[in-house]
């Protein structure tokens, strides 16, 4: 749910200070989070202001005429010419796909985890119907073409016998903007993102998660493995946050902690597309590293209904494969 700050009237206004910022399309926004616009908010501005526009071109036409509306709506200036990166919308770290149909064809690169992707529907006339914002981890699950995907894996080179804090710190880039509490903007929108004076250090948040040692969590059954996350999340949240937040289904799944939680009874950890330690930006973070999240990994016992929580381990990304063994290379998953 959107911050109550944010209303229909701050919704206008967020274009009108990318417009008075003077920043391009290409322009990073890690130094401006507050110009990075929320998903949510993206999907609403583009879906409100793309909605009936006549995209009835050839196919190079219809690409740059979107792209040149999309600048439009957020108040950046349309360039002379749009430059092949990647992302298109560099800053605001997404692409745009006009859409006929449902079957969404990227070409020349895989899905990226840590980019959004803002899908613009069309009737039969290509005139635009609505525009939906979806990130890059959702839409690798929505593949059901048989493309080849990958995730990564790891596993702790020893066997887990005790609770370990691996990183005593947080990475520098969290000690600067949160512990520090130097940074005290947020990108335009979002309610879920880290704040310095709620901002619980790495140390204090593992003395927390030790408390959750030798209590149960529901097992629903080894296909239920949402489930049996969302019972825990409910747990780490209270522990570390003092109250329950709800479960986004994006990550990390703590984003007000920049928490990731994994309940383990077997050794391999599913890591999903990103590492751990990578470099890029949050897709709703601009302002924040893959390695800066936190990762909680509890292993559990199964016990007839139940998981016992035996030990938990704590790191941050940046510092997980000195725990943890990485698989060699990339793990391919075929979607079916």
């Amino acid at each position: 749910m959107r911050d109550g700050s944010y209303n229909q009237a701050n919704d206008a206004s967020v274009a009108q200070a990318i417009s008075a910022s003077g920043l391009s399309i290409y322009d990073p926004l890690d130094t401006r989070p507050e110009l990075y616009i929320a998903s949510d908010l993206l999907e609403e501005l583009l879906d409100d202001g793309l909605r009936g526009l006549n995209l009835d071109f050839p196919l190079r036409t219809r690409a740059k005429v979107v792209k040149q509306s999309v600048c439009d709506v957020l108040g950046y200036p349309v360039p002379p010419r749009f430059e092949r990166t990647q992302p298109r919308f560099l800053g605001q770290n997404f692409d745009v796909y006009v859409q006929k149909a449902d079957n969404l064809q990227i070409w020349n690169e895989e899905v990226s985890a840590s980019r959004r992707y803002v899908l613009v529907r069309v009737d039969a006339a290509y005139v635009v119907t609505c525009v939906r914002v979806i990130l890059g981890d959702a839409l690798a699950a929505w593949d059901r073409t048989g493309t080849l995907t990958h995730k990564y894996q790891a596993k702790s080179a020893e066997d887990i016998t005790s609770s370990v804090l691996v990183s005593s710190n947080d990475t520098r880039n969290v000690t600067d903007r949160l512990i520090g509490g130097s940074d005290r903007s947020r990108p335009a929108g979002s309610s879920r993102t880290p704040r310095p004076e709620t901002f619980v250090p790495i140390s204090t948040v593992h003395a927390c998660l030790l408390s959750l040692i030798g209590t149960t969590v529901v097992d629903p059954g080894l296909d239920q493995e949402r489930n049996r996350g969302g019972a825990l999340h409910q747990m780490v949240c209270s522990c570390v946050c003092g109250e329950s937040l709800a479960d986004s289904g994006q990550f990390p799944d703590i984003p007000e902690q920049l928490i990731e939680v994994k309940l383990q009874t077997a050794s391999t950890i599913d890591l999903g597309l990103v590492c751990p330690d990578s470099t890029d930006s949050l897709p709703e973070m601009p302002q924040f590293q893959h390695q800066d999240v936190r990762y909680a990994v509890f292993y559990g016992t199964a016990m007839g209904g139940e998981v016992r929580l035996d030990h938990v381990v704590l790191s941050t990304g940046e510092a997980f494969f000195t725990f943890f063994r990485r698989f060699a290379g990339l793990v391919p998953i075929l979607f079916t």
